[in-house]
C-alpha cells in the first residue's frame, strides 16, 4: 500500500500545478494518471500571458526548456465561409505550445511521485482517509482528471445530466506548402448558429485544426463541413488524412458539479472550468490547482468540507453560473453576432480581448 498525504488524480495543467504547490510546502504528493507522458490532449494549445504569473514560471523559461514556444500577436476570424477579419496587435498576446510537450514539462516540474498508466476504478472512506485502487492510501484527493474523471463522478454518485461542450482536433508536421497559416495570426471560423467556433493554431512546424460545439447534435456532420471548407478554401490540404482525437468537457458555470468534499477537491475540467465563450481550459485548470493547493496549505492539516469551502467560495466568484438561453433567443442572438463579427471594434474588443484574451 502506498501512503501519501494527497493524491492527485489527473497529471495535466491543473493536477500538476497543485502537486507542484504541495510538494514545495513538504506535503508527500503522489499523482496517479492514467496516460503515459508525453500524451496527446485536445487543445488549440495557447497561453495568455497571465498564466506564466500563475505557474511561477516566465515565457523565456519556458522557451529555454526546448519546447515549440510560438509568439501569437494577432487573430484572423470569420464566421465560417464570410469575410475575415484580421487583427493585428503589434505586441505578444498570446502563445501557442504543443499540449504533449507543456503537460510533461509541468508533471516533470511538480516532482511528485507519479504513477503512470494508472486507471482509477475504486474509491472509498476508511475513516478519514481515502482508499484508492485498494492501492494507494491518502488524506485528501484532488481530482483533476479532466470531465471523465473518477473522482467527479465519486462525489456526483455517477450522475451527470448537463450537457458538455464537444470538441474534436488534430495536431500533427507541417509538409511544405501544406498550409497558408501564419505562426503569428491563429485563424477562428466561426459556425453560423454561434454555437461553436474552429481553428487552425500553427506552431512551430505544427498545425492545430479543432471544432467546438456546445452540444453534440449533429456534431460529426460539422466536422466534416470544417474539414471540406478549409480543402476547399485552401487553407490547408490533405487535413481529412489526419489523426483526429475527440473531447468533452463543461463551460464554465454550465455544470451543477459540487467541488469539494470531505478531504477532496475538484479542479480544471473535472470541476467543469472552462471558460463559456471561447471554451479556454488552461487558464482555469491551473488557477484552481493553485487556489486547491494554497486552500489545503492553509488549513494545517485539516480537510474537511468547511475546511475547504474557502476553495469553493473563490470559485463561485471566478466562474458566476452560466445561464442557458432559450433555443428562440439563441436563434435571434446568433442573427445578431453574425452581424457583430463582421465589425473591427467588436471583434477587438469582445470578442478576442474580452473573451478569448481574457484582458482586464
Amino acid at each position: 500500500m502506498i501512503r501519501c498525504d494527497a493524491l492527485v488524480v489527473g497529471g495535466g495543467p491543473a493536477g500538476s500545478t497543485a502537486a507542484r504547490l504541495l510538494r514545495l510546502a513538504g506535503w508527500d504528493v503522489v499523482v496517479a494518471d492514467r496516460a503515459r507522458f508525453p500524451r496527446d490532449k485536445v487543445c488549440a494549445g495557447w497561453l495568455t500571458p497571465d498564466v506564466f504569473p500563475l505557474l511561477d514560471l516566465t515565457p523565456a523559461e519556458y522557451q529555454a526548456s526546448g519546447c515549440t514556444f510560438q509568439e501569437i500577436s494577432g487573430f484572423r476570424t470569420s464566421v465560417m465561409g464570410g469575410r475575415p477579419i484580421e487583427t493585428r496587435y503589434g505586441r505578444v498576446v498570446s502563445y501557442a505550445i504543443r499540449r504533449c510537450e507543456f503537460d510533461t514539462f509541468l508533471l516533470r516540474r511538480a516532482a511528485a511521485s507519479v504513477l503512470e498508466d494508472t486507471f482509477v476504478r475504486t474509491i472509498r472512506r476508511d475513516r478519514d482517509r481515502w482508499i484508492v485502487n485498494d492501492a494507494v492510501e491518502a488524506a485528501v484527493v484532488i481530482g483533476a482528471g479532466g470531465h471523465f474523471c473518477p473522482v467527479a463522478r465519486h462525489l456526483t454518485n455517477h450522475i451527470d445530466d448537463s450537457e458538455p461542450i464537444v470538441a474534436k482536433e488534430a495536431e500533427f508536421p507541417l509538409g511544405s506548402g501544406r498550409t497558408r497559416v501564419s505562426g503569428s495570426t491563429p485563424q477562428l471560423f466561426f459556425c453560423r448558429d454561434l454555437q461553436g467556433y474552429a481553428w487552425c493554431v500553427r506552431k512551430g512546424d505544427y498545425l492545430n485544426v479543432g471544432i467546438g460545439r456546445r452540444h453534440n447534435l449533429g456534431f460529426n456532420e460539422h466536422v466534416r463541413a470544417f474539414v471540406s471548407f478549409l480543402e476547399a478554401h485552401d487553407v490547408i490540404t490533405n487535413v481529412a488524412d489526419a489523426r483526429w482525437h475527440g473531447h468533452a468537457y463543461f463551460g464554465s458555470g454550465v455544470g451543477a458539479r459540487p467541488v469539494i468534499g470531505p478531504g477532496m477537491a475538484l479542479v480544471g475540467d473535472a470541476a467543469g472550468l472552462a471558460y463559456p465563450e471561447s471554451g479556454e481550459g488552461i487558464r482555469p485548470a491551473i488557477e484552481s490547482g493553485r487556489l486547491a493547493a494554497e486552500t489545503l496549505i492553509a488549513a494545517r492539516g485539516r480537510h474537511g468540507v468547511e475546511d475547504l469551502e474557502p476553495y469553493a467560495q473563490a470559485l463561485r466568484r471566478l466562474h458566476p453560473a452560466v445561464r442557458q438561453n432559450p433555443a428562440p433567443l439563441r436563434a435571434v442572438l446568433a442573427a445578431a453576432g453574425r452581424v457583430l463579427l463582421n465589425s473591427r471594434a467588436f471583434t477587438r474588443h469582445v470578442l478576442l480581448d474580452r473573451w478569448f484574451l481574457r484582458a482586464a
